[in-house]
């Protein structure tokens, strides 16, 4: 109860810093879209959850192809954590490594989960030896399809650009958050926080203006309509640019079937979009011939060996599939999890 109490005072003490981070001289970091040199520290692999059916499954899958990966050739990866904000722990406890953090005080999220993402890595960073100096965020929906090195280059972190994050379609609503006075938004990279290779100090700084940024916007009514699910992103995309920080963006750093069609040179496979496809062809939300959805997911696991993709379907959506059943084919006590 002591530690609750402390975690929500200090809450309410970063939620005052964020004048202070708006009129402050930023410093500046080098980095844009290109191809760095694969750096040589271990990067900490760490992944916020809840404790959900939903999240349980994900993680697992997750944490089998980590584990299959992290020792091989190439990889750059250290040690994990899932950073789980449900202020209790689990039955995952035993399985994968956790520290168990607190959620943001009952109601402030205004049922807005994500909003507990940055709070969590805030009380982690404060709380947990780190031994890696670099650190990627990452999320339940990851797959690592092969050994992934630090890509990012000593102060510039390396992030994925999204197509779907672009602040010049919301000037006025940036602008509230990032006055002209900042700098151009352009300043403001087409991130979010996930999936990032950062230095651990330079997270620490960011942490507390990114959970500060989104609550804001989620208690502004017009940034909120308007950013919807995607709010959070954009107030780590802010608060780096507050801080001066640039990313370095990387494509091959991820893949999002159905868009990207190949697998290529890519590190992570991210699941996050609905797959249908009739006679081989996208139906984009229309129930095909053969599908997959996470969110069919909700409330237990799937089953293994689910049905792959009849001939046709992009190299991407096999990928998946096929890690996916590999992965539920091994995990111990796949279908009685809870």
């Amino acid at each position: 109860m002591t530690a609750l109490i402390l975690s929500i005072i200090s809450l309410g003490l970063l939620l005052t810093a964020y004048n202070s981070v708006m009129i402050a001289a930023p410093f500046r970091t080098a980095g844009r879209v290109g191809s760095v040199k694969t750096g040589n520290p271990k990067f900490h692999v760490a992944v916020t959850a809840e404790s959900t059916a939903y999240c349980k499954w994900q993680l697992r899958i997750m944490y089998y192809w980590y584990l299959k990966h992290k020792d091989l050739g190439g990889s750059d990866m250290g040690k994990f954590t899932r950073i789980l904000h449900s202020g209790a722990p689990d039955n995952l406890m035993d399985e994968i490594p956790t520290v168990v953090v607190y959620p943001l005080p009952q109601g402030m999220d205004l049922n807005y989960v994500v909003l507990n993402r940055p709070w969590a890595f805030i009380q982690w960073l404060e709380i947990a030896t780190i031994d890696e100096e670099y650190i990627l965020m990452a999320e339940p929906d990851h797959i690592l399809v092969r050994p992934l090195p630090n890509l990012a280059s000593g102060e510039s972190p390396v992030g994925y650009p999204f197509f779907y994050i672009d602040p010049s379609k919301h000037e006025r609503i940036m602008r509230k958050f990032y006055p002209a006075e900042k700098g151009p938004l352009t300043d403001l990279d087409p991130v979010g926080n996930s999936p990032v290779i950062i230095k651990k100090d330079l997270l620490k700084k960011i942490a507390p203006t990114w959970l500060n940024v989104s609550v804001l916007i989620k208690y502004d009514h017009e940034a909120d309509k308007a950013l919807g699910w995607v709010q959070e992103m954009y107030g780590y995309a802010i608060a780096s640019a507050l801080h001066g920080v640039r990313h370095t963006l990387r494509e091959d750093f991820m893949i999002q079937p159905p868009w990207d069609l190949e697998m290529g040179n890519k590190f992570i496979l991210h699941y996050t979009y609905r797959l249908d496809y009739t006679k081989g062809e996208l139906t984009f939300g229309i129930n095909g011939d053969w599908g997959f959805d996470k969110r069919t997911y909700l409330h237990a696991a799937p089953p293994r060996n689910l049905p792959l993709p009849p001939p046709g379907i992009p190299e991407s959506v096999v990928t998946l599939m096929k890690m996916i059943n590999e992965a539920t084919a091994d995990l111990p006590g796949w279908d009685s999890m809870k």
